[in-house]
């Protein structure tokens, strides 16, 4: 079992998977991160936008029961990683075959250079350079709502 964290405006005790939007990183799921701050960032975002107390939920992941499901991980910012995040982006939905997706978020460091590729403005090379300069940080999508109905246990929320 591991910790994981969902940064939001409200308390989620029963994460459903439907409510994802589909055009995301690793698409229509629900998001957690092993990664407390970046949790609490994700929270503190939302609740500005919606004008509300960020709130932190913790979970209790059984990782190693998700990884028999249909399970990618990303280890790095490189080509699979980038082609992913990209044709999901554009609703490619490469998604779709997965129950749990694992790794790095195309977060504020390098967003631009994901969006410059995307849109030709940049080559895979030159991306891949960039996207170099950073260590990724984590995130799991969730796309099954068995795993999270069996393997991901409500903890608590926190409003921040």
């Amino acid at each position: 079992m591991i910790t994981v964290y969902h940064g939001s405006a409200l308390e989620v005790s029963k994460p459903l998977v439907a409510l994802g939007r589909p055009n995301l990183d690793f698409g229509q799921g629900f998001y957690v991160s092993d990664l407390r701050e970046q949790a609490e960032r994700w929270a503190a975002r939302i609740a500005i936008r919606r004008m509300e107390k960020p709130v932190l939920n913790v979970y209790e992941f059984d990782l190693d029961a998700a990884k028999q499901y249909s399970y990618l991980k990303f280890d790095f910012y490189d080509k699979a990683w980038l082609d992913f995040i990209v044709a999901n982006r554009k609703g490619k939905m490469e998604w779709k075959d997965y129950d749990v997706i694992e790794g790095g978020v195309a977060n504020d460091n390098v967003i631009d250079t994901v969006e410059d590729y995307m849109r030709g403005r940049m080559s895979a090379e030159a991306a891949l350079v960039e996207l170099s300069k950073y260590r990724p940080n984590n995130q799991f999508c969730i796309l099954n709502q068995e795993i999270i109905d069996l393997h991901l246990h409500f903890v608590e929320s926190i409003i921040m």
